[in-house]
């Protein structure tokens, strides 16, 4: 474990800055190789800072992202300073229209979005071209950005484009597996169910069930995050260790509804 504090570089729906900052207490403090299936924003990865990793996403501009800030950490903060320079309406959807193909470029083109649009929201149309309307933050250079100490971190990585049937399906014994898949259930309404769905359906939700079980029979430490909603429950009955924890979200455009929503944590150790 390092003492250097390196934070997530984006903002993610379903981000765990809550659950690390909440309940630190909830992960194990001894394991060997540390896997996360759905990385998204990789806030446990950067809060546990494990000596290897496997690293993993179903989002290929993502899976980019993580890969740049790794190998070409320096060239992707030049961008984004010159992106910050830049930054204007009119710059947001030109950037936003543009298909970046050099890897620094995608993942410069990535975080600046990531930080400028409404409410850092990863959406896609139908083509898959990013169509998340500006937001009101300015800021594409934080104070928190420490690229150097994440591609340290990131070094000691492995990352890969992969499903994650695949990627759980490669915890050993003493391994910890972290798993925060999308919700495929109705979960007290959080306004992205639509779209989760069409992500990763609930066939899916049973595939990954079952991937579980395999790794806890080789004797991998698993943490999954999920709806708290019967359905979930029931398929993971056979698992005793249940608790459910309470979140704020502000992931909508009308105050109404935003506020408190429970997630079930389920722990797959002894």
């Amino acid at each position: 474990m390092s003492e250097q504090i390196v934070l997530p570089f984006l903002k993610w729906a379903g981000g765990k800055r809550w659950l690390v900052r909440d309940h630190p207490e909830i992960f194990p403090t001894e394991f060997n190789t540390y896997i996360e299936p759905f990385l998204g924003s990789g806030s446990v990865f950067f809060h546990l800072q494990p000596q290897q990793a496997l690293l993993s996403d179903a989002n290929q501009e993502l899976i980019t992202t993580y890969r740049a800030l790794r190998n070409r950490n320096r060239m992707v903060e030049n961008l984004l300073k010159s992106y910050h320079e830049q930054h204007s309406e009119e710059f947001y959807y030109f950037m936003r229209a543009q298909t970046p193909t050099k890897q620094e470029e995608i993942a410069a083109r990535m975080i600046y979005l990531n930080r400028t649009c409404w409410n850092g929201l990863y959406r896609v149309n139908l083509s898959g071209k990013f169509n998340v309307p500006k937001g009101t933050k300015s800021n594409v250079v934080l104070d928190t950005d420490n690229f150097r100490e994440t591609a340290k971190l990131l070094r000691r990585s492995v990352i890969t484009h992969s499903d994650f049937e695949e990627i759980v399906d490669a915890a050993q014994e003493n391994d910890f597996v972290f798993v925060d898949p999308p919700y495929t259930v109705k979960h007290n309404c959080n306004g992205f169910v639509k779209y989760n769905e069409k992500l990763f359906s609930w066939d899916d939700q049973v595939r990954l069930k079952h991937a579980i079980d395999r790794a806890t029979d080789r004797g991998a430490k698993v943490l999954l995050t999920n709806a708290n909603h019967d359905s979930i429950l029931d398929l993971y009955k056979d698992y005793v260790n249940h608790s459910t924890l309470t979140r704020s979200s502000v992931l909508s455009g009308k105050s109404e509804h935003r506020g408190k929503y429970e997630e079930l944590t389920i722990s797959c150790w002894a």
